[in-house]
């Protein structure tokens, strides 16, 4: 039987780093990247290869700033350099379904994106939002996605967790309330300095950040802060690794 499980933050029992962290550093910190508008991914992807800094990245076919979708053949380039660089995919599913509830006939009561129209999937459809993504990942790359999953706002229930180690993805992971870099919120009320800051002092060893590749909800970018933000805790000693499924 398949284990099933929906973790908040890292465990090593289910997760573990790709590679083996340097001895000398006194803890882990794990990046993890939703698709978003992809508005900040070029930039994101720059700092990570500057800072040498690998990472997990969440994939859903979401509308980019470009007008097009972050799994077309429009961003092959990009998709295919974050493979060479040792990053870590797992999946977002393909519409960015948002679970709501299980139903008493079996179904699950979601909506495509927070506020698109409702939808009814079964055990089936569910799955191939799932299978879906990993199949336009393999044709613009060539790899397959890890098995692990995040579902877009964190919103699981009992049936996508079961479904969604049924087919292929055993694996939810969250991030940490620390880990929760603020992307989402209103820049004139959590400007950049505001949120760097909050995040050198609250991230610890084995912290599982979220933030995402461009976010049509705030008007201040807050890629920049990723540069300072990977120093300041290289600066107290931590390192950085991607995330993966044990076993697999």
């Amino acid at each position: 039987m398949r284990r099933v499980t929906s973790w908040l933050v890292l465990s090593g029992a289910v997760l573990l780093p790709l590679a083996a962290a340097a001895e000398t550093c006194t803890g882990t910190v794990y990046l993890t990247f939703d698709t978003g508008n992809m508005a900040q991914a070029e930039t994101i992807a720059r700092i990570l290869k500057q800072e040498q800094v690998q990472a997990t990245f969440f994939l859903a076919n979401e509308k980019t700033f470009r007008g097009d979708h972050a799994l077309d053949n429009s961003w092959r380039d990009y998709w295919r350099a974050r493979v060479t660089e040792g990053h870590v995919f797992g999946n977002h599913t393909y519409r960015h379904i948002y679970a709501r509830q299980d139903l008493a006939n079996g179904r699950l009561l979601a909506r495509v994106n927070y506020d698109g129209p409702e939808v009814r999937l079964d055990e089936q459809a569910f799955c191939d939002e799932l299978r879906k993504v990993n199949a336009r990942f393999q044709t613009l790359t060539g790899s397959h996605l890890s098995g692990l999953w995040r579902a877009p706002g964190g919103h699981t229930t009992r049936q996508t967790i079961r479904w969604s180690a049924g087919c292929g993805y055993p694996v939810h992971v969250h991030w940490d309330a620390a880990g929760f870099i603020g992307d989402e919120l209103d820049s004139t009320q959590h400007p950049n300095e505001k949120l760097l800051k909050q995040a050198l002092a609250n991230i610890k060893p084995g912290t599982v950040t979220m933030m995402h590749l461009g976010i049509w909800s705030r008007r201040e970018p807050l890629a920049p802060i990723l540069e300072p933000l990977i120093q300041g805790l290289k600066a107290k000693g931590y390192c950085f690794a991607p995330l993966a499924a044990a076993g697999r």
